[in-house]
């Protein structure tokens, strides 16, 4: 028995016709929406709402965070660079340019949430930097979100005219 041809009979690689992988990319960005910065929103509508400890909660939330993202940055951010930098471009090669479709469905999701993680860390750098409290840091997350719903919203239409197109024109049985 053929480990490896099991093990593809098992786990359907073909992507787009997938319905869990479908299932993980509303998750992925349902999940990216909902933490901003490391803090769940609904912490930033309880502070708004009711104030005190709240905004009390919310604030230290947010530097906690915001410090530990920019440890991270500071101590391995070149290295991490490097190696996202590395990871996503095999992808896309992979995906793009040798047209396995499983490596296009992970670029499909690492590329645009690369992006939320550099606007992230702006963000969290800019926090560090201003220290802003109560509204206007509410303000602030609050676009952080909007700003990562929107790019959400963006890669999952390019990813399903993508991955419509590619099961349109697959020829079965290959």
């Amino acid at each position: 028995m053929d480990l490896t041809k099991t093990l593809f009979e098992v786990i359907d690689m073909r992507s787009f016709s997938n319905l869990w992988f479908w299932i993980m990319l509303a998750v992925i960005w349902s999940t990216a929406s909902h933490w901003v910065l490391g803090v769940p929103f609904d912490m930033v509508a309880r502070a708004r709402r009711f104030g005190g400890q709240a905004e009390t909660d919310l604030h230290d939330m947010v530097r906690i965070n915001v410090n530990r993202m920019l440890h991270v940055a500071h101590v391995a951010g070149t290295v991490l660079l490097a190696a996202l930098t590395f990871v996503l471009s095999s992808l896309v090669v992979l995906g793009f340019w040798y047209w396995v479709e499983f490596a296009q469905a992970v670029a499909l999701i690492a590329v645009p949430m690369s992006l939320v993680g550099a606007l992230s860390l702006r963000l969290a750098r800019r926090i560090a930097a201003e220290a802003p409290q109560g509204d206007a840091l509410r303000r602030r997350l609050a676009r952080h979100r909007f700003a990562t719903q929107a790019i959400g919203m963006v890669s999952i239409f390019v990813t399903a005219m993508f991955g419509m197109y590619r099961n349109l024109t697959v020829v079965p049985g290959f």
